[in-house]
């Protein structure tokens, strides 16, 4: 049976890893993507020329119709969906609680909670046994991220407890469900926080006294998904040098 994968938010950083070494370790790739196209084509563009198969799909993965549109694309073309990366996500400027309009916080929610919750919901519909998801959370989850991003920390905690209740609820059809909590990683999105340079300012108070690749994501992502951790389910990989 073929390995197919949905990877959300996979045009850039994390994503974007992600699916260019599940492609080199055999599985068919859905690259989703909600505005970047170029970014999206050029990851799959990469897996091909290295003799992989990927298709980029557009899709806000916050809205159930799309989701369930990106779903039947992928099993028309591949079959049934065998493994899901939780990987879209944002985040707003750097901001105290105070300042965060009930707009802001309800946005971000929606794209790191719904999203998980759609894309699972759609996968286990599908999928009647044997199979993986892996949630992209955040160290966030446990830090809370004050002065920061407070929402963004809440949202990642919501999908923190979703990974273990649904780890459950799926464990005796063999469908694993764990997640990773990446600490500062260089990727785009601190730009989207309006910090460009936050890793390395922070880099200093990490123990292991850098910040992180997103290709040492991307790795432990695999393998979670991976039959080498087929005695693994509800649990997290903290990505963060110590932290």
């Amino acid at each position: 049976m073929a390995k197919v994968v949905i990877v959300t938010g996979g045009g850039r950083g994390i994503g974007a890893a992600t699916c260019k070494l599940l492609a080199n370790q055999g599985y068919w790739v859905c690259v989703n993507y909600v505005n970047d196209a170029e970014s999206a084509e050029s990851v799959v563009t990469e897996i091909q020329l290295q003799g992989g198969e990927a298709f980029a799909f557009q899709a806000n993965v916050a809205d159930e119709q799309q989701v369930k549109a990106m779903f039947k694309a992928v099993t028309s073309r591949y079959g049934r969906v065998t493994h899901l990366v939780n990987n879209a996500g944002v985040l707003s400027l750097q901001s105290t609680l105070e300042n965060i309009s009930s707009e802001r916080f309800r946005t971000i929610l929606d794209t790191n909670v719904m999203s998980c919750f759609l894309c699972s919901k759609e996968f286990i519909k599908q999928l009647p046994s044997d199979g993986s998801i892996v949630n992209v959370s955040s160290a966030a989850s446990r830090t809370g991220a004050p002065f920061e991003y407070i929402d963004y920390a809440a949202s990642k905690g919501a999908m923190d407890s979703l990974t273990k209740g649904l780890s459950l609820e799926l464990a005796e059809r063999n469908i694993r469900v764990n997640g990773v909590r990446p600490g500062c990683i260089y990727t785009e999105m601190h730009a989207d926080g309006g910090e460009h340079a936050r890793v390395d300012r922070l880099a200093s108070k990490i123990p292991l006294k850098r910040g992180g690749r997103v290709e040492e994501v991307a790795s432990a992502i695999a393998w979670l998904l991976s039959d080498e951790a087929s005695f693994v389910t509800g649990s997290f990989i903290d990505i963060a040098g110590g932290n």
